[in-house]
């Protein structure tokens, strides 16, 4: 499936994934566009790049480059929208809880105040 990708922002309208992108170098940024590019254009994006959490609603994007993993967590809203929620730099082998619990919480705050509506 294609999504249309969008940015998260707070009740204080901060913007997470953007401040996240904005703290990376120049060529670990265009890797982490390429990959946001890639999961609006193509229909069924490799689990390499593209991956649900499980049992959680949120959904990873994965991005590999100069020996680091970059993550930006994110969710689904109205089935055809992902919205991203924070990036970070994974350190072990799975995602961490405070990582997955912070998704979560922005995924709360954006559907308790009506999605786009606010």
């Amino acid at each position: 499936m294609v999504f249309s990708v969008n940015f998260y922002k707070t009740s204080s309208l901060k913007c997470p994934a953007a401040d996240f992108l904005d703290s990376l170098t120049g060529k670990a940024a265009q890797k982490v566009t390429w990959v946001l590019k890639l999961i609006e254009e193509t229909p069924k994006v490799p689990k390499e790049y593209f991956k649900k959490l499980l049992p959680y609603d949120i959904w990873e994007v994965r991005i590999r480059f100069s020996g680091e993993k970059y993550r930006i967590l994110s969710f689904l809203y109205n089935n055809s929208q992902l919205i991203l929620t924070h990036g970070f730099v994974k350190k072990t082998q799975k995602t961490p809880k405070n990582e997955i619990n912070k998704a979560l919480a922005y995924r709360e705050e954006f559907l308790n105040n009506g999605g786009w509506k606010r």
